[in-house]
């Protein structure tokens, strides 16, 4: 990365390479968005593109096994790639736990939060980082995230994991995990898969990644990302949004942005870039952006669940049993991973690495 002002070179060094995050930058009071943080006019969400008119489903999934559950989900999976559910069974005292203990957690003195920068961390499976990538990236987003690698091995290292958090942490994996296997148990339906044996669960569902998402307060969040345009790498991603809203969605005319307005004790659900190619396109993962607030910093708790690193993925043999050629090649999870995390953010593009 090629800074353009000798400032953004003390703010590189303050922000990345002394393990400051945005976080602390604007803990020492700064008033303006720095030239690092200015996104060009060009990729900055206007008012006029923000859709009055769109908003994506939300779905009652207090009786998982209703069909019209079944055909809802899968529907808006195909055409929005994004929905929230509501009375899904995750108590909502958990989920204002978590909430609170990402609060908590970018609320300690940077000192404290610096134990846990990425190369600092006691453990691997817990990380701190900034932006998204920032040695690939000429403008930062304005985002912290603390990472918690949760599956069932890396959950030994818990002792190791900030004390401020890590409780709630392992108490909304485990009452999320039933909504996890249900929605995945639907969505496969959906594409004519009869069950989820432990081989499918290896390739789609193995590795869930909790991360706390912080978008400190900004002087003039309109000049920023706190995410830039992006679909995950997931399979899908579960969202856990707090009340000050910021995530939005790429509406289905291409050209306009869906606000997810935030409902209280929802999980906003989205189909990542594993869904799409197992399904051949049946299912969307859709470009989605985050802002920050101008008044308060704004946090969110996604679960990223992902495949096995040594999993091989594509087309699944029960979409194309009737001929239908297949629009993507298999490939390694490591491989599609670190492809996605060497450059920025850049809408869709990612997919292009598994297209035949």
């Amino acid at each position: 990365m090629l800074p353009r002002d000798p400032n953004s070179e003390k703010i590189i060094d303050f922000v990345v390479n002394k393990g400051n995050g945005i976080k602390g930058l604007v803990d020492t009071g700064i008033e303006t968005v720095p030239e690092l943080y200015t996104l060009p006019p060009e990729e900055r969400l206007e008012a006029n593109t923000i859709s009055t008119h769109h908003s994506i489903p939300v779905i009652d999934v207090s009786n998982w096994d209703d069909p019209k559950v079944t055909e809802s989900i899968c529907e808006a999976a195909g055409k929005w790639g994004f929905f929230q559910i509501i009375n899904h069974g995750v108590p909502l005292e958990v989920l204002e736990s978590v909430k609170e203990g990402a609060h908590r957690f970018f609320g300690l003195p940077n000192e404290e939060r610096n134990k846990y920068w990425v190369g600092n961390s006691p453990s691997g499976t817990v990380a701190l980082k900034t932006s998204f990538a920032p040695e690939a990236e000429s403008v930062l987003e304005w985002k912290d995230y603390l990472s918690f690698r949760c599956s069932p091995e890396d959950l030994e290292s818990f002792p190791l994991w900030p004390p401020v958090c890590r409780n709630e942490v392992v108490k909304y994996l485990e009452s999320a995990k039933p909504v996890i296997r249900k929605l995945l148990e639907i969505l496969l339906k959906g594409l004519k898969v009869k069950e989820m044996d432990e081989a499918r669960k290896h390739s789609l569902i193995a590795t869930p990644t909790i991360n706390f998402n912080c978008y400190p307060r900004c002087p003039n969040p309109d000049l920023t990302a706190g995410v830039r345009p992006h679909s995950d790498v997931s399979t899908i991603t579960i969202l856990l949004q707090d009340d000050n809203g910021g995530l939005y969605v790429r509406a289905t005319d291409g050209n306009s942005w869906i606000h997810v307005q935030p409902v209280n004790g929802a999980l906003v659900i989205n189909m990542g870039d594993v869904l799409q190619i197992v399904s051949n396109d049946r299912y969307k993962s859709v470009e989605h952006r985050a802002v920050a607030n101008g008044s308060k910093d704004r946090v969110s708790v996604p679960i990223f669940v992902t495949p096995r690193m040594d999993a091989v993925f594509g087309p699944l043999p029960e979409v194309l049993e009737n001929g239908e050629q297949p629009l993507y090649k298999e490939v390694v999870f490591s491989d599609y991973f670190k492809y996605f995390f060497s450059k920025k953010h850049d809408g869709k593009q990612t997919l292009d690495f598994a297209r035949i």
